[in-house]
């Protein structure tokens, strides 16, 4: 295909007083472009994704076939070892988001998928607590950098009007992982006593063995970047770096790694609402992701078997509500309304759950809660990426709020001890708080960035750029007057 069919240059009135080239893309190319990415890299990174979070809550599934009473875990042991996990997970996100790049993208990624394969594996073989706790520990080491360094690996690709869909993808994944991880605990279930063995170790191994494999693969299959991609064409890398081009603030100098923007990040408070935000969101995800099993077992008098089948149902429910939410989101790009409506309906769904009624009407409430569960926490993970076009910035920033995110996890578990069963009602009122904490955050931070669009479409901050060139305003990045906040 002829380069100049794909991508024809323009000036704006502006550009050409600065000699500044404003590209027009030809959009029947770059539809074919997306489709093409999305064939080469959505089905690595979902499965990638799957497995990993398969890897890290199939604990759930494996304490319904007896591995609190084979390792003698007494009191809060259980609850100990899920939790531990994310203190390994959180001091490793950032840190691997920093390496992402020197190491290039395949090749880490392909190590610690391998490594918490082996790991996640070798973890159905362990003979005591103190045995459980070291692989746990381990597991969140090499797990930690896998979300956000493909949050950040999107970027590299995609545009801010197809992010969303794309980080979603990570949590249909998730939800994935929650559907088919009860029906595989189910099947594999039946497998116990073979080889002398118990069906919580043959879930554990079983369900560890595919991360090796795909992190071979992961090797040989994943680009480095667009420039490097062996399924793209010249002409398609030029028009990837066309339409990052289009983007206001993402300059070639910007896509470098600069320790400048590291710290801006890290003096940005609109980075820590954000992480405030989503440690909020998060509990209610690990908190239903991890113990939804035992949660509905508690709602009636149901078999192991029973209950697995129906987490299947709502883990869908999950899904296809992001799916929807997040098409919608990307065309309209706007993040905030649709993250607090659907945040409302996971609060509705854990004060049915709280309440007094029947098994029916409480196992709706799980629906509910499911129904925003995923757009409440993935929708974010589009949103402040979406306002970090400096790559040093957005990968830090990133890796901020999924380590502060995440650190839920480590308090997520202690919310539903066995103590507390059959209505876990603490467990689903400080989880209702606290979505309802992160539901006021991004409301407010939605109305603040829309008045910041607002008075930057007023002019009332041009007086700041007044001197600069147009290439010194464009390396602002999200503080330049032009750069519009995505709310």
């Amino acid at each position: 295909m002829d380069e100049g069919k794909i991508i024809e240059r323009s000036r704006s009135q502006e550009s050409m007083s600065n000699d500044v080239e404003v590209p027009v893309i030809d959009h029947v190319a770059e539809q074919k472009l997306v489709r093409k990415l999305d064939l080469h890299i959505i089905p690595i990174i979902m499965l990638l994704y799957l497995f990993s979070f398969l890897d890290r809550v199939n604990i759930g599934n494996a304490r319904l076939y007896g591995l609190e009473e084979d390792l003698g875990l007494r009191g809060n042991q259980f609850q100990t070892a899920v939790s531990i996990l994310f203190v390994t997970y959180l001091l490793a996100e950032v840190p691997s988001n920093l390496v992402l790049k020197k190491f290039t993208p395949s090749r880490w990624i392909s190590f610690i998928t391998t490594s918490w394969g082996i790991i996640a594996t070798l973890t159905g073989i362990t003979q005591n607590y103190a045995g459980l706790i070291a692989c746990r520990l381990l597991l969140g080491l090499v797990e930690g950098g896998l979300f956000p360094g493909a949050a950040v690996y999107l970027t590299l690709f995609y545009t801010k009007r197809e992010l969303a869909l794309r980080i979603g993808y990570l949590f249909i994944s998730a939800a994935i992982a929650g559907a088919v991880g009860g029906l595989l605990a189910y099947g594999i279930g039946f497998m116990d006593g073979v080889a002398g063995q118990r069906g919580w170790r043959w879930i554990l191994i079983i369900e560890g063995l595919p991360s090796v494999i795909l992190g071979i693969a992961t090797w040989f299959l994943l680009a480095d970047s667009p420039e490097t991609a062996f399924y793209l064409t010249s002409e398609e890398k030029h028009l990837i770096q066309a339409r990052r081009d289009r983007q206001i603030g993402q300059t070639a100098s910007a896509q470098r790694f600069h320790k400048a923007d590291v710290y801006a990040a890290l003096k940005d408070w609109k980075v820590y609402a954000f992480c405030a935000g989503q440690f909020g969101t998060d509990t209610m995800l690990y908190g239903y992701s991890t113990f939804l099993p035992t949660i509905i077992q508690g709602l009636g008098s149901w078999s192991t078997a029973q209950t697995q089948a129906l987490t299947v149902p709502c883990y869908c429910l999950g899904a296809l509500s992001y799916v929807v939410v997040a098409r919608i989101s990307d065309s309209q790009q706007r993040r905030g309304i649709y993250t607090v409506i659907f945040g409302v309906i996971s609060v509705v769904g854990y004060g049915i759950l709280i309440s007094n009624a029947s098994t029916g009407v409480l196992y709706f409430g799980c629906f509910l809660v499911a129904m925003g569960l995923y757009v409440t926490t993935g929708l974010p993970l589009a949103w402040l990426p979406n306002n970090q076009p400096r790559y040093g910035k957005r990968t830090t920033a990133t890796g901020l709020q999924l380590t502060i995110g995440n650190a839920s996890g480590i308090m997520a578990p202690y919310l539903y001890p066995r103590s507390e069963g059959t209505r876990f009602i603490r467990g689903h009122a400080v989880t209702l708080a606290m979505v309802g904490m992160a539901n006021i955050i991004f409301a407010f931070m939605s109305w603040y960035l829309s008045k910041q669009n607002a008075r930057r479409r007023r002019g009332e901050e041009d007086a700041r750029v007044a001197n600069m060139s147009e290439y010194e305003i464009a390396e602002l990045g999200d503080l330049s007057p032009r750069f519009v906040y995505t709310v």
